[in-house]
């Protein structure tokens, strides 16, 4: 009986041991998971905290960081994984141009940029973020919105108020290259740079969903059969806007990037505005012909394949052509370190 006892005993301490390893692997899942969580609340806090800073302009997102702040340095380490933020470059005290004008993609804002505009203001550079009509914390009406001209207008709003001496670098993500292009037709002269992100670089006459026609199929056919269109005046009135869904989305635009990331562009994208992504753009030699234009070319990208995008540069060859690999279509999310380390490039070439 004593053996018995002692027997149980055995049994009972390695049937606790085990509920105890259970217990101990379900705190560090609950722990896990509550990490996650709260680094999501600092980036939505983050992105919220950018708004409440911006006095430059209404329905805009632009953040500027101290250059010496203990805050800044702790922001830009928090979402580099990890991994050490790049050095001060001794060469970007000679750069001339050192403002940076980010312009978000179709359903996106100036939110997305948290990461690029922490980096580039950690190497001495001005980093300014916009939210396009209708997108980011802009309160307009994706239905209302049916030109280019209307879709872009902050942008434009922006370079009009710059010092009449002054130039920026702009740098457009996807559907947000048209928005660069336009403004590289109408303000020349004031754009040093331009910067095509995975971006709709379309040529003079074509329409930035072209560029999409891959993968969402023929301008025509999506308009008649998409399930994703939306109808703001009415099933029996022209489509207004069009949103995927959120498997569609993470398939086709966030398949590298991190689950954070990905979560908080789940609860920040918005309807994109139809008339702006279907407009012909009218581009002529001397104005927009005659600016400088770079490419950045995304290899993992699943919403504007590397074959897409090769067919841009072919039909539209910008000055250079860099290469992120590994990158889905937000390498500003899945590449950070990447995009920043091209972006200084860019800045850099006389």
């Amino acid at each position: 009986m004593g053996n018995r006892l002692v027997c149980m005993s055995k049994k009972d301490v390695r049937a606790n041991g085990s509920r105890s390893r259970k217990e101990g692997r379900s705190q560090s899942q609950r722990k896990s998971l509550s990490e996650k969580e709260l680094l999501h609340k600092q980036a939505l806090s983050m992105v919220l905290q950018q708004h409440q800073l911006s006095q430059r302009f209404e329905g805009s997102m632009s953040r500027r960081i101290g250059s010496t702040s203990s805050r800044r340095r702790t922001f830009s380490d928090q979402f580099s994984s990890g991994k050490q933020v790049l050095q001060v470059p001794d060469c970007l005290e000679n750069i001339s141009i050192k403002k940076i004008v980010l312009i978000h993609g179709e359903g996106f804002g100036a939110w997305c940029w948290y990461k690029t505009i922490a980096l580039l203001e950690e190497v001495g550079l001005s980093a300014t973020a916009l939210d396009l009509t209708g997108s980011g914390i802009d309160l307009t009406d994706t239905n209302v919105i049916s030109t280019l001209a209307e879709y872009s207008k902050p942008l434009i709003d922006y370079i009009e108020s710059l010092p009449q001496d002054e130039k920026v670098i702009l740098v457009g993500h996807s559907g947000g290259g048209a928005c660069v292009s336009y403004a590289l037709e109408n303000f020349p002269q004031r754009i040093s740079k331009a910067v095509f992100l995975c971006a709709t670089m379309v040529s003079d006459g074509q329409r930035p969903f072209d560029a999409f026609a891959e993968e969402l199929g023929s301008a025509e056919i999506f308009l008649k059969d998409s399930m994703f269109l939306i109808y703001g005046n009415g099933k029996d009135k022209p489509a207004t806007g069009f949103m995927l869904d959120k498997e569609q989305m993470k398939g086709l635009y966030f398949n590298q990037s991190p689950v954070k990331d990905v979560a908080l562009a789940m609860v920040s994208m918005r309807p994109i505005p139809l008339g702006p992504m279907m407009e012909k753009l009218s581009l002529s030699p001397k104005n927009y012909g005659s600016s400088r234009r770079f490419f950045i070319q995304t290899l993992d990208d699943r919403a504007l394949s590397p074959d897409v995008q090769e067919k841009l540069v072919r039909e539209n060859p910008p000055e250079r052509v860099l290469k992120i690999k590994g990158s889905d279509h937000c390498p500003f999310f899945s590449k950070p370190q990447s995009l920043h380390k091209i972006l200084v490039e860019i800045a850099q070439i006389p």
